[in-house]
């Protein structure tokens, strides 16, 4: 059983994570406050000393802690670490992302170090500090003490002296000649305060977030799921794995290291799309770094493959440096027309250059130039077995990935995920679900409806079909289909599992829908359905996407008899087309 200690941002992320495994955990928080649904976990309200937590752990076999807790929770902190000492009950810390800290900001290590050179502060450090700044007023300077809204905050504050004069309530900004905040980290919000802060002119003094040192720590979603994989294997069901790209980014950014520090660590860190940082193991060879690819339980053809990496120096051109990505043996070659790049280039996604760009600048010297190639010599061999081929990928695999990691399901297992993120939203109250392929789509979607709560938006992959069949048993009276246009000339053609194992794109379909739309173009060449937005004539857009709509309708509204489904096609900068 894990032991989650919560109440924060990274708790609710941490919720999202284990709630993936289907199996019961704790969730305790102190105050009982934050409003969090949880499906498989079991909540725990008020503060535990290292008695009781040792007794409760004892007690509920508890095999795992994960300290979400904020990161000024000192005395928890201590308490948690005391008690898996002494039960031998491993910790994973699950750490903020910080800012680096700027020369224009006064930083103190506690509340004696503020300035008193000051005449009014504007204290955000939460209503707990209000009786250790009671001095700055024995000194003449005025100050106020953002706290919550709510009754027991309050009445905290008067308890330890404030008056209502004295109060304002997040999220106003009180005038003041400065400002005391915490180093909060990005989750908490701390670079919109300081730009704010900034923004009036105010003095800025940030109070150092203590150092914690925990043999596990985390910084993301990810990572917290690799770390539960690893500590409590069983917890679940199936494990995630890494995508080439980030297979590809360690290996480069361990040559790297070796290259320009003289440094060959057994693991790199890698800092993914979602800003988090993971460690990857890496190798060596006599001229190049690789990592083995982990595909997790996620079937995969490339798992076990040897991704490496040969980075060279190459002449500055001008003042700053540059990284130039290559292909080498076992990476394929665009061929067609429709990719990230042009035919001739590696096939190499943008979401991996970028990933090995902003991994290998932050090592590089006096503005060195590096190469980077990458290569995988099974790759040949191996994109035999492969979609790549089809595509027009000649003589290797793609290096891809979108997040950086591949998180498996199988069929069955994605579909009861859909079907508990689907109850959630149903829970929430909301009367629509909007439901959607995955990020990209979802972010332009929860645009069109920004009032309607986070658990309405609920991912389907490629399961549309059992997604609306869930929809209708849970009785949900609207429904919103965000597609994009590869799952939605499947769907038109009828298939409700869009996945390329099971659906493939159908020109001669698309050829008869461009007809009903009055489209006259010659489709023979694409490769991806994406690349009919650049060919279709821009007075005929709304047309073929309504023509779209109407085929998938025909598929898709028996399985919602008792609700209304609005189908939403979304193009690739974010338009969204309907009927």
């Amino acid at each position: 059983m894990i032991l989650v200690f919560g109440g924060t941002t990274e708790g609710r992320k941490a919720v999202e994570v284990l709630e993936e495994a289907g199996n019961a955990y704790y969730y305790s928080t102190k105050t009982g406050e934050q409003d969090i649904t949880l499906h498989h976990g079991i909540r725990l309200d008020g503060a535990l000393d290292a008695e009781a937590m040792q007794a409760f752990c004892q007690e509920h076999s508890i095999r795992l802690i994960v300290d979400t807790a904020h990161p000024f929770a000192s005395q928890l902190h201590q308490t948690i670490a005391l008690v898996s000492e002494t039960l031998g009950v491993p910790v994973v810390r699950y750490k903020r992302i910080y800012p680096p800290r700027s020369a224009d900001i006064t930083w103190i290590d506690d509340y004696s170090q503020i300035p008193t050179d000051i005449h009014t502060l504007l204290a955000t450090t939460g209503v707990q500090s209000i009786s250790k700044l009671k001095y700055l007023e024995a000194l003449g300077i005025k100050v106020i003490y953002r706290i919550l809204n709510r009754e027991s905050s309050i009445q905290l504050a008067h308890q330890q002296g404030a008056t209502d004069e004295q109060l304002c309530f997040y999220p106003q900004m009180a005038e003041a000649d400065a400002v005391l905040m915490k180093e909060s980290g990005e989750s908490g919000g701390f670079s919109e305060k300081v730009a704010e802060a900034k923004e009036r002119g105010m003095r800025i003094i940030v109070l150092k977030r203590p150092m914690l040192s925990f043999q596990h720590s985390v910084n993301g979603p990810y990572g917290l799921r690799r770390a539960i994989e690893k500590l409590l294997p069983e917890f679940f069901p199936l494990h995630s794995g890494l995508t080439t790209g980030t297979c590809a980014t360690a290996a480069a950014v361990a040559e790297t290291l070796r290259m320009i520090k003289g440094e060959m660590p057994d693991e790199v860190p890698v800092v993914l799309p979602n800003g988090e940082t993971i460690m990857v193991a890496v190798g060596y060879g006599d001229d190049y770094a690789y990592c083995i690819k982990e595909a997790g339980d996620d079937p995969d053809v490339t798992n076990g493959l040897m991704i490496g990496a040969i980075v060279e120096r190459t002449l500055r051109s001008g003042k700053h440096s540059s990284i130039t990505i290559e292909g080498g043996e076992g990476v394929g070659t665009i061929t067609l027309p429709g990719f990230d790049y042009p035919p001739g280039e590696a096939a190499i996604n943008k979401g991996p250059r970028k990933m090995i760009i902003d991994n290998i600048e932050p090592i590089i010297k006096d503005h060195q130039s590096l190469a980077v190639t990458i290569f995988v010599p099974q790759g040949a061999e191996i994109a035999s077995r492969t979609f790549n081929p089809r595509l027009g990928i000649e003589g290797g695999i793609s290096i891809i990935g979108v997040s950086g990691i591949v998180k498996p399901f199988s069929e069955e297992a994605f579909i009861d995920s859909i079907r508990k993120c689907m109850t959630i939203a149903k829970a929430s109250g909301t009367n629509r679900v909007v439901i959607n392929s995955g990020g990209k789509s979802e972010r332009y979607v929860k645009a069109r409806y920004p009032d309607l709560p986070q658990q309405a938006f609920v991912e389907y992959g490629n399961y549309i079909g059992e997604t609306l069949k869930i929809a209708d048993e849970l009785g949900f009276n609207y429904v919103t289909l965000g597609v994009m246009l590869g799952k939605a000339v499947k769907l038109a053609a009828g298939h409700l599992d869009t996945h390329s194992r099971k659906a493939t794109m159908d020109k001669v379909f698309i050829r008869q829908m461009l007809e009903e739309s009055g489209c006259d173009i010659d489709i023979s060449n694409i490769t991806l359905a994406r690349e009919l937005w650049e060919m279709i004539p821009s007075d005929k857009v709304n047309t073929f996407a309504a023509t779209i709509i109407r085929h998938c309708a025909e598929h898709c509204n028996h399985l919602l008899p008792n609700g209304i489904l609005t189908i939403l096609i979304i193009d690739d900068n974010g338009k969204i087309h309907e009927i």
